[in-house]
Order: structure tokens, then sequence, then C-alpha cells
């Protein structure tokens, strides 16, 4: 066994509150060893040895926790071409404009214009969603309040059919939530078009 020079022992296991000297160093000594594994030298003192691996199992659990929060962040959205961008918003308006209008059955609620109605649905790709809404960007919020007007200018003309009816988005605004796992709901009132509204 080589015995260890004094001068060369590690004292900032530990006592770094900064997480880049410690991997840094963690770094080097990951480097050393592998660059001499068959003859890297064993140290003698306990201290040192138990400062070292110390040293290497806190980089090993900075690397999961990295991992970790890198994995539940999910991946990046991918880079779209423009035409490949209009598609996926020309997909996802059609599937919302058709889930609401699914959902706009006659209810006596319709009469007043308070029946209510709620889309849930799943973008994986922020872009797209905030492309969908003209937000220049993908969402940078949780909730939002749009204007009727400009939901229905968004996703086109929103109306269902009923006998001798036809029911509309009412309201002033539409209910919009966004969720950075993709995850969003549309939700508003809809009924029999309402004097007075444009």
């Amino acid at each position: 066994m080589v015995a260890t020079k004094r001068g060369a022992t590690d004292t900032s296991s530990g006592a770094s509150s900064s997480k880049k000297p410690r991997i840094s160093d963690a770094q080097a000594l990951v480097k050393a060893i592998l660059a001499k594994p068959d003859t890297y030298p064993i140290l003698d003192d306990d201290d040192d040895v138990r400062r070292k691996l110390v040293k290497l199992a806190q980089y090993a659990r900075d690397l999961e926790e990295d991992l970790q929060s890198a994995s539940q962040a999910g991946p990046a959205p991918k880079t779209m071409t423009p035409e490949q961008l209009a598609s996926a918003v020309e997909k996802l308006r059609k599937a919302a404009k058709s889930g609401i209008t699914k959902q706009m059955g006659w209810k006596p609620s319709c009469k007043t214009g308070s029946a209510k109605w709620v889309y849930d649905g799943v973008c994986t790709n922020p872009v797209v969603f905030g492309t969908l809404l003209e937000l220049g960007g993908p969402p940078s919020f949780k909730m939002h309040k749009m204007d009727v007007d400009e939901f229905n200018n968004l996703l086109g003309q929103i109306q269902a059919s009923v006998r001798h009816d036809h029911l509309y988005i009412t309201g002033s605004h539409v209910n919009i939530r966004w969720s950075d796992s993709g995850e969003f709901k549309f939700s508003g009132t809809y009924g029999k078009w309402q004097p007075g509204e444009a």
C-alpha cells in the first residue's frame, strides 16, 4: 500500500456549500481512478478513504437527482417545421372544437345560456398549444380567461343544432387551464343565442 501525502488530503468533503466544486472535485477523482484503475494508490488512512468514498457517493447522488429532475421536467418539445406546426395546431383545433360541440346537448338551462361545458385535452407540445391560442409562445399561465368571441375566432364558430334551434357558447369568457404536463381544460357556458350578445 502507498502512504498518503498529508498535504494532499481532501478537506472539502461536506464542507462545501456549493454543489459545483464538490462535483468538480468528484469528477477529478473519478477521472484519476479510471485513468489508472490497476495502479491508483490505495490510501492507508481510513479517514482519507472515507472522505473520498463519501465524495464519490455524494457525486452519485447529485447525478441521480439531476437525472430525476430532468425526467420530471419531461423531454423538450421537438422542433417542428412551420408545416408540421400548422398541421399539429389544426389537429388540436379540430379535436377541441368537436369535443366541445359534442357536449352541447339540450338542457333546460340552455334557455338562459347557463348550461355548462368542459373539454379536457392533452397537448404534449406547449408551442402547439400557444400557437392555437395565439399566445406568441408557450403558455405562461396556469389559468386564463379568454373572451368568447376571441375563442370562437381561434377555434372556429362553435355551435350545435337541436330540434328547432341552435346552441352557442355564451357568457363573456372561456376559462382556460394549462398544466406543464400538457394537460389542459377549456370550460364555459352555452345555450340559445342571448339578446344583446354580439
